[in-house]
């Protein structure tokens, strides 16, 4: 025994000494030529405006039933000062697109300035023009007077995988030119105020003021645009995101030939397939985007319907609720694309042409006041009372059939989250007329039945699915 103790202990020995080599030392990347190439194309911005009140920090909002939870987790991240009562100030990043002074940020560093100063590596100062910018996916271009710029240049896109090397370079706390490194967490996350971002999950520090600044792979690429953060502390946990770089090339292009930025859009509101949904509607896997109400204007009225569940969109497979705006946003307004959706538990494929996303979808979606019926005209089903629409009521919910929610008891429907005024329009797949027909419709399902019910309220409709007891 004690003959094999010094060739165990020089195998050991053999082993921590190759942990030291160069050898091993070169599957850890080194980021020092990557920096000393590409920041010099890397810029600081700071904006000023004039205000009667401080600047207020930007954040995400989120479904009331999450708010108390999560509200201000999701943040944009640039240095906000300024007492109130007199003109604020914000930092933030950018990255030189062409050498005649193209400059790419984030809107949200330069929205509301009055003036933006854009400060070059061997520190000159220009003022920056706005050439153009688009709220939805966070993107600006800049442009400033000046020549033989050092520049970037973007990756291929689609090419970013999980797990790989990433840097970024900014201007954190104004410190700039700031390195940070980590690793690619996530691809197409879809963040709560945003559905038409892809958004890539990272682990890179990021803080105040890295804005805009760019994101490189290990080539000296850049592959996305740091814009922000998830953080119950307003600093940097772990969590940070950025705009994929072929998002926010296409961005620019919009903005250089057309001042704007269009979008597709379906005009449906979707959401996603839970578990018991999927039962509800009888399907084999959990997957697709649950289409729950039709808007006015929109290119699907008449063929989509409430209760279809888009798997496909033009080719591409649709698996989450998230997927399918970003596709969506993503295709050729104008442009005739087919629709593989689960109809009633049968798959069929739709033509369908390509509406503009509106500018202001939050008009398109626009909330209606609902009334309630007196006491004496309720009824009981499914452990809801429930009311006959009248005219008055029909005319503010723009709705033709339905019933209204008066109560709820305690039971499935609380459970599946009914509430007081809500408007169910369908059942199993069944219009809903009126109370009566309601009732007897009920009456048909048996116990341990998960059937989906469309509810809709403030104007928005919904899918849930009810178990019966």
């Amino acid at each position: 025994m004690t003959k094999r103790f010094p060739l165990v202990a020089f195998s050991l020995l053999f082993f921590f000494l190759f942990l030291l080599s160069p050898a091993f030392a070169v599957e850890l990347p080194n980021f020092t030529e990557l920096v000393k190439k590409y920041s010099p194309a890397v810029v600081n911005i700071s904006t000023t405006m004039k205000s009667t009140s401080k600047k207020p920090f930007h954040s995400f909002s989120l479904p009331k039933d999450r708010s108390n939870e999560f509200n201000d987790l999701f943040r944009h991240f640039f240095d906000d000062e300024g007492p109130e009562n007199r003109d604020s100030s914000s930092l933030g990043s950018g990255f030189i697109l062409s050498s005649d002074g193209y400059i790419l940020t984030n809107h949200h560093v330069i929205s509301g300035a009055d003036e933006i100063i854009v400060k070059l590596s061997d520190r000159r100062e220009l003022v920056a023009k706005l050439v153009g910018s688009d709220v939805r996916s966070d993107i600006a271009l800049l442009k400033v007077d000046a020549d033989n710029l050092p520049v970037l240049k973007t990756a291929e896109p689609n090419q970013l995988q999980v797990g790989e090397w990433v840097v970024a370079i900014g201007s954190p706390f104004g410190f700039d030119h700031s390195v940070t490194a980590g690793i690619v967490s996530a691809k197409e996350r879809s963040l709560p105020s945003e559905n038409y971002v892809p958004f890539i999950q990272t682990d890179v520090a990021i803080n105040p003021g890295n804005s805009g600044g760019p994101l490189f792979n290990l080539k000296g690429e850049v592959v996305g645009v740091n814009s922000q953060i998830y953080s119950r502390t307003g600093g940097f946990m772990g969590l940070s995101f950025a705009i994929p770089i072929g998002v926010a090339m296409d961005v620019v292009e919009q903005l250089k030939t057309k001042g704007r930025v269009s979008r597709g859009w379906l005009g449906v509101i979707i959401q996603e397939v839970t578990r018991d949904l999927a039962k509800s509607f009888k399907m084999k896997e959990i997957k697709g985007a649950l289409v729950a109400q039709g808007l006015d204007k929109s290119s699907a009225k008449g063929i989509l319907q409430g209760g279809d569940v888009i798997i496909e969109f033009d080719g591409k497979p649709v698996d989450t609720v998230a997927a399918l705006p970003v596709i969506v946003g993503q295709t050729k307004v104008g442009k005739e694309v087919d629709v593989k959706v689960l109809r009633s538990g049968k798959e069929q494929t739709l033509k369908l042409t390509i509406a503009e996303l509106p500018e202001d979808l939050d008009k398109a979606i626009a909330k209606k006041e609902e009334k309630k019926k007196k006491p004496e005209d309720e009824k009981i089903a499914l452990g809801m009372i429930i009311q006959d629409l009248d005219d008055a009521v029909r005319k503010a919910l723009n709705i033709s059939s339905g019933v209204l929610v008066h109560k709820v008891k305690p039971g499935p429907a609380a459970d599946a989250g009914i509430i007081a005024g809500d408007v169910i329009s369908m059942v199993s797949g069944k219009p809903v007329e009126n109370t009566q027909q309601f009732i007897e419709l009920a009456k048909t399902f048996k116990k341990g039945d998960v059937i989906p019910v469309l509810v809709k309220r403030e104007g928005a409709a919904r899918f849930v699915a009810l178990k019966i007891e």
